[in-house]
């Protein structure tokens, strides 16, 4: 993976602006609207020693939008989803979990009632079905009776992927207005150089952080789809037309300035409604491979104003010849993260006792998540770790590896 450089002068300029547009507004359960906030430049940098720090180690499951999905369920009401997260909820919780991390926004759809984004296909079998039931709501309240936290896990730029959702609603965003998009042989995403697309993208956090007593927000690893230069060649050109080429940055500096300016955004509109809901970011574990989606993983850990976590995907066994584990950690704790930015790590509960990953790595032990665990657990850099994801707690292949883990938990 070829290296980017960064752009130090708009990267600086974005987290100097960001350090003086986070909320002191605190929580109301449920949650206030907090519509009528109309300068933004005016919310102090408080919202961050306002924010309860709790000293809990973090201890997250991964819920994603398979393991929510009622597609192929016999039955789809609302008592058939509650019965399935409770589930969930009481299995992780059992286990020694204290946080799920679920998948509300994976297609640019919602599993809630939404303003901007259609029904989620996952409910009903088709985008724009309405369930007669918000799943959010219902997730939020089975956290709340199992003392659980839960965190909005949402896919930013992903409309569609590999024809999956096999069709896109009427009032899907992208076909109310297909310029907020591209298309390519592998799916749909939301144009990251596109403000209006930037601005839906804020908006749908907003509504989130407003209507849901959600502990946290989080975006995943997708960016970026490619590094063709095709895909926005158009967006590009019109830039530089509109500044003058001798003003312009490079293609990838322009490409990276985009996505900090939509995590810059996502973070203050958070802020402006709640400082205590946690926006976070889970990359990829190589920290090299986040230059391939123009994702700027070292500002965000370094410079306030981003995130309030950074939680790199670190699957990745104790012996991968490609890259181990402790070799993959410490490329992310030997940067100078801020004091307000926590540092979590993804472990990769579907590789357990699995050999078809990291060259059999995998086989020569049943106790690696459990020895990563406790790496993690004597390194003061890092506040606690995620598992993806949760049909690993089930599953047969890796059942001494979760064993060993749960037992380490506990």
């Amino acid at each position: 993976m070829k290296n980017k450089k960064i752009v130090p002068i708009i990267v600086s300029v974005i987290a100097m602006l960001t350090v003086i547009c986070i909320s002191s507004f605190t929580r109301e359960k449920p949650p206030k609207k907090q519509n009528d906030i109309d300068n933004i430049a005016a919310l102090s940098s408080k919202a961050t020693t306002d924010t309860p720090e709790s000293d809990e180690e973090m201890r997250g499951v991964w819920v994603s939008y398979m393991e929510l999905s009622m597609e192929n369920e016999s039955s789809k009401t609302q008592k058939a989803f509650e019965d399935k997260f409770t589930e969930i909820a009481q299995k992780c919780r059992e286990s020694g979990f204290n946080t799920l991390i679920v998948q509300v926004r994976p297609f640019c759809d919602a599993l809630y009632k939404s303003n901007y984004f259609p029904w989620s296909h996952i409910l009903t079998g088709t985008q724009g079905e309405n369930p007669q039931y918000d799943a959010l709501q219902i997730m939020c309240d089975i956290c709340k009776e199992n003392n659980l936290k839960i965190h909005a896990w949402i896919n930013p730029y992903r409309v569609s992927s590999n024809e999956t959702p096999s069709k896109l609603s009427d009032n899907n965003p992208y076909i109310k207005n297909p310029e907020i998009a591209i298309k390519t042989d592998n799916g749909i995403f939301l144009d990251p150089s596109n403000e209006t697309a930037q601005q839906l993208i804020s908006d749908g956090v907003k509504e989130i952080a407003e209507n849901y007593d959600v502990d946290g927000i989080q975006f995943d690893d997708y960016f970026y789809p490619t590094e063709d230069e095709s895909f926005d060649k158009k967006q590009y050109e019109a830039y530089i037309e509109k500044y003058g080429k001798e003003n312009c940055m490079s293609l990838d500096n322009w490409r990276m300035q985009n996505v900090n300016t939509l995590i810059c955004k996502v973070y203050r509109t958070i802020k402006s409604v709640d400082s205590s809901v946690e926006f976070g970011i889970s990359p990829q574990g190589n920290i090299g491979n986040n230059d391939g989606l123009y994702a700027d993983v070292k500002s965000w850990c370094t410079c306030k104003g981003f995130a309030d976590y950074i939680c790199p995907q670190i699957y990745f066994s104790l012996e991968n010849p490609a890259l181990t584990f402790e070799d993959c950690l410490d490329s992310w704790t030997s940067l100078d993260f801020d004091e307000n930015v926590k540092l979590y790590v993804g472990l990769g509960g579907y590789k357990a006792g699995n050999g078809e990953y990291d060259e059999e790595t995998w086989l020569l032990s049943d106790s690696i998540l459990a020895d990563e665990y406790d790496i993690l657990r004597n390194n003061k850099s890092v506040r606690g770790f995620m598992l993806y994801s949760y049909n690993c707690l089930g599953d047969d292949t890796a059942k001494k590896e979760i064993n060993n883990l749960i037992n380490a938990l506990n």
